[in-house]
């Protein structure tokens, strides 16, 4: 099972005040902010763009570690969560955009919008990816 809730840490801003957010599975994620609310706001938006830049990079999405002593749990909204985990199924079985398509059977241009993280996809389009890359969304609430 793939979890999209990175831990982040936060720390204080000795020059500026406030709060510098870190996620230490993404180091390239990096946010603050002046207060702890504004940092959770801005540390959920980090670290949607990070998972997104990474689906368009065609990188590898870490697994997020267990969160340590002083860090707090950031999860990705949903329709990223569920892109990037369409995008983890779909390297993790080699699968192309031209592969995804035809067992879709639909055109690449379909299954391309369907790994696009600033597409928004329909929920019924990407249960159907999902069951054509042999994978399982399961919800769970916290």
């Amino acid at each position: 099972m793939f979890r999209f809730a990175y831990p982040a840490r936060f720390e204080p801003d000795e020059t500026d005040g406030g709060f510098v957010v870190r996620f230490r599975d993404l180091p390239e994620a990096i946010t603050q902010g002046d207060s702890v609310e504004e940092c959770l706001r801005e540390a959920e938006d980090c670290l949607e763009e990070a998972i997104a830049a990474r689906i368009c990079d065609n990188e590898d999405i870490p697994r997020p570690s267990a969160a340590r002593r002083g860090e707090r749990l950031i999860t990705v909204p949903l329709q990223t969560a569920l892109k990037a985990a369409l995008y983890v199924a779909v390297r993790k079985n080699h699968i192309s955009k031209a592969e995804l398509a035809r067992r879709l059977g639909t055109d690449e241009k379909v299954a391309r919008r369907l790994l696009d993280p600033h597409y928004r996809s329909r929920l019924d389009a990407l249960e159907r990816a999902f069951g054509a890359v042999g994978a399982r969304p399961e919800l769970a609430l916290q």
